[in-house]
């Protein structure tokens, strides 16, 4: 059978996610707010990686709310899985829950220039 094995980045702390997006410039950057319990996490999950996939030019990671609170905490997440959009270090946008159509038009919507 087939494993699905993500080589997804989790970032592990706050420090890594104000490196990411202040080295970030430019470049849209998306977050999946996200919990192992959480069964809408695991269910995007692979589309989240496609994604990721086919925008290479944009920069996707995770962050576990659980092994990241001060991340979790620092961008007020109340609901998994919440996508956020940043560019030049500002959220410009946000999605909360596992919808796939709606998680693929933000990243063409806000991708910028390849």
């Amino acid at each position: 059978p087939f494993h699905f094995i993500s080589l997804m980045r989790f970032l592990q702390n706050k420090q890594e996610f104000d490196q990411l997006l202040s080295s970030s410039r430019g470049q849209l950057v998306v977050i999946d707010f996200t919990a192992s319990w959480c069964g809408p996490c695991q269910s995007i999950a692979p589309v989240f990686e496609q994604l990721s996939n086919e925008f290479s030019h944009v920069t996707f990671v995770k962050v576990d709310v659980d092994a990241n609170r001060e991340t979790a905490a620092s961008c007020q997440i109340k609901a998994m899985p919440t996508f956020q959009f940043y560019k030049d270090g500002h959220m410009i946008h946000s999605l909360t829950g596992a919808n796939p159509s709606a998680l693929r038009e933000a990243v063409i919507k806000f991708q910028g220039d390849k």
